[in-house]
């Protein structure tokens, strides 16, 4: 099945999404649907940055209104936060309200595993920073040069429903640490003249959510699966059977489902408003417990905007395609 994660305002998402049936004898049966497709991706071709690590950072992509922790009503900057390069690079792009103006290319480093983000400013500034997502929250540390070689740390979080990026300074390597600056990034309000560009966003960002979820159950990664599917996560297939959370984790961990491949294809992502609802065709070929599976369905799903992100929140599954006459 296919997942989609990450934005922070409560609303619903709704998914249709087309997968593949293992055989006509298999349609019903669970593993059909428990694995998902890789989307718009040829079998052999390998896909960068569609591993989960890559997309760790998604939670910040959006058209977002800052301010300051300890004053939430003035505005002090304007930011976006897309995905550039095939989604390999998140880019910011900071205009606050006093003039200062940067940029920041963040990308996972998948030699060290670690991930790294430049900022440039319109002042000459320049800061790079690295680290890990760990308990939750992205924490990226560095040199700043600039500021006599004193170190830097930052940390973005995903909290009620935006952001808060916290930055704090040490000058005695690390031993203690000062606050530096505190801000809450909230969605800017869509209008008329930005309305197109935010569905556009959420095309985005539910496209690469699709293919991290789609990429953590391909490689049985139990712990993203179970990060992007709700706790009251329902399937419902062709033939009536209703399987749950707990059941697709424990498909992945039984490992016995193997892909040749997995194609998806007439896919398409629609957004009005806050629900957005994809729709494709999955071929998938492989081994069940060692017996051969070649064959097509169509899926749907829907997910649900929260304060942390998208959550697969239901699964529908058509019966195996016949085949057309040889």
């Amino acid at each position: 099945m296919k997942l989609i994660a990450r934005c922070f305002k409560a609303s619903i998402v709704c998914m249709l999404v087309v997968l593949f049936a293992r055989t006509e004898d298999r349609a019903a049966d669970l593993d059909s649907y428990a694995q998902p497709s890789k989307a718009a991706q040829p079998s052999n071709t390998t896909t960068p940055c569609a591993a989960s690590e890559n997309h760790q950072f998604d939670f910040w992509v959006g058209d977002w209104d800052a301010f300051d922790f300890d004053n939430p009503i003035t505005k002090v900057a304007r930011t976006r936060v897309d995905r550039i390069l095939n989604g390999c690079v998140l880019r910011e792009d900071y205009e606050g309200a006093d003039g200062h103006e940067g940029q920041s290319f963040s990308i996972y480093d998948q030699s060290r595993k670690v991930w790294h983000q430049s900022w440039v400013t319109n002042r000459g500034e320049l800061l790079i920073i690295e680290g890990k997502f760990q308990e939750n929250a992205m924490v990226l540390t560095g040199v700043d040069h600039a500021k006599g070689g004193r170190l830097v740390r930052g940390t973005w979080k995903p909290e009620n429903g935006g952001v808060r990026e916290t930055a704090v300074t040490s000058t005695d390597g690390g031993r203690t640490w000062k606050p530096w600056f505190d801000l809450v990034f909230r969605r800017t309000a869509i209008g008329v003249n930005n309305a197109d560009a935010s569905a556009a966003d959420d095309r985005k960002i539910v496209a690469a959510l699709d293919t991290q979820y789609q990429a953590a159950v391909k490689e049985n990664d139990t712990a993203t699966m179970g990060r992007i599917l709700a706790d009251d996560f329902a399937l419902v297939t062709g033939s009536g059977k209703i399987y749950s959370k707990a059941d697709l984790l424990a498909e992945a961990r039984s490992g016995r489902v193997h892909y040749e491949h997995q194609d998806d294809t007439d896919q398409s992502v629609r957004v009005w408003g806050d629900t957005a609802v994809v729709t494709a065709l999955l071929s998938e070929k492989g081994t069940d417990d060692g017996k051969p599976f070649d064959e097509a369905i169509w899926f749907s799903d829907t997910y649900v905007r929260t304060p942390t992100g998208w959550l697969y929140v239901f699964g529908q599954a058509s019966l195996s395609l016949p085949r057309a006459p040889q």
